[in-house]
């Protein structure tokens, strides 16, 4: 069992930036493969980033990937959203995730563990 616990979010202008974290219990972190995604109201949940346990990373769209950064720090098992130049269109509960075959999966159903969620905010 892999606990996840997620931080950083909060209300943030447009233009601004945020950084989110999510701690992960156990040994096995650097095996693992993490994820984010966010659901915004009355939306799906949809995938943002992914990192695997190589460290490769994949992003939902191009836009995205020149704004956001997802990385991780096996030392302290914390995987990280770096989020810059947000968007109003970015607010959403943001979700990270652990795939525990260590790859950086676009799917929700591939990640095995959740986390509960961080609101992420953005005025215009």
């Amino acid at each position: 069992q892999v606990q996840l616990v997620e931080s950083g979010g909060g209300l943030v202008q447009a233009g601004g930036s945020l950084r989110l974290s999510c701690a992960a219990s156990g040994r096995a972190f650097s095996s693992y493969g993490m994820g984010w995604f966010r659901q915004a109201p009355g939306k799906e949940r949809e995938f943002v980033a992914a990192i695997a346990w190589t460290g490769g990373t994949t992003y939902n769209t191009d836009s995205l990937k020149g704004r956001f950064t997802v990385s991780r720090a096996n030392a302290v098992n914390t995987g990280y959203l770096q989020m810059n130049s947000l968007k109003p269109e970015d607010t959403a509960v943001y979700y990270c995730a652990i795939e525990v075959q260590g790859r950086a999966s676009r799917l929700s159903r591939e990640y095995d563990y959740w986390g509960q969620g961080t609101q992420v905010t953005v005025s215009s």
